[in-house]
């Protein structure tokens, strides 16, 4: 297992890491992250911004990285945990070829390359749910294939929503999560009560309990617009947005800063991931590694 100077026994990259949805979740987990891939220049701003106090060596090491399709997996630290939210791309081979060269091109091949060679005791990766269908199902066919049959990987999902952890959105997207040791069983967490509204959001009178999904485009449709979802009617009159509410609805610290305009922090935020339910699939990846003496 991986030492490191704040004796925090697990370690973990975060691949796609955005502004650190990841990296706030396996933290509070206690697990220390070692290796970031992320090449949106906004959004490392953001990253660094919130990161660069309590992690200084992971900065100042090397291992905060720009485009993953660039780096040389033989010089990714080990580390027990790779996560990553990586985006939806069809396969142009799906299902033809064997080994994890079907990915190839794709940015789900960088995942894989790092994973061949690291050998990580487990992944959590995240998708949007309609990853599922995606390319007549071949997409999450092959990757599920790639990750059990060429990585030698247990392979588990689930759709998990931010109402599913007390967060006001449905956000569905699909959780994938599995284990070096195919002997270890894994179960994703008992969803908890939603009690939060949108009210809580706005610490104001707002008619609608649970908010929409929070986007990356499309800003400023009007609140009568069929493709809204940043307005909303608090306290009688229409308010939009702003990213002291977006930080809520996805469950970032009230402390979390964006060194950046608004409009481009609610783009970041539309791209984010739900903090709360990775959280909580975060701790049940921990224990469960615990459970089995990993």
């Amino acid at each position: 297992m991986a030492k490191n100077n704040d004796n925090k026994k697990y370690t973990f990259s975060d691949l796609f890491a955005g502004i650190g949805g990841f990296h706030l979740a396996f933290n509070k987990a206690g697990a220390k992250c070692v290796f970031v891939s992320e090449w949106n220049e906004p959004a490392r701003k953001t990253y660094e911004a919130n990161f660069k106090k309590t992690d200084r060596e992971l900065f100042e090491s090397g291992y905060f990285v720009g485009d993953i399709t660039k780096v040389d997996e033989k010089k990714v630290p080990y580390h027990d945990i790779i996560t990553g939210g990586f985006p939806c791309q069809p396969f142009s081979h799906a299902g033809f070829k064997k080994g994890f060269a079907d990915s190839r091109g794709t940015l789900f091949y960088d995942v894989a390359r790092i994973m061949n060679e690291v050998k990580p005791k487990a992944f959590f990766l995240e998708n949007v749910s309609h990853f599922l269908k995606h390319n007549d199902g071949k997409t999450f066919a092959t990757i599920k294939r790639i990750i059990e049959e060429d990585l030698g990987y247990s392979f588990y999902y689930k759709i998990v929503r931010g109402t599913d952890f007390n967060i006001p959105q449905h956000r569905p997207r699909l959780y994938m999560v599995g284990f070096k040791n195919k002997k270890i069983k894994f179960e994703f967490p008992e969803r908890v009560k939603l009690v939060k509204t949108m009210s809580d959001i706005f610490g104001a009178d707002c008619p609608k309990a649970v908010g929409y999904t929070l986007r990356v485009g499309g800003r400023g449709s009007g609140i009568h617009d069929r493709r809204n979802w940043d307005c909303y009617m608090v306290n009688g009159q229409i308010k939009r947005l702003t990213p002291v509410e977006g930080k809520k609805m996805m469950g970032f610290p009230d402390s979390f800063v964006f060194p950046v305009s608004d409009a481009q922090a609610m783009k970041q935020l539309g791209n984010a991931v739900v903090v709360p339910a990775i959280s909580a699939v975060a701790k049940k990846i921990i224990k469960t590694l615990e459970e089995y003496g990993e």
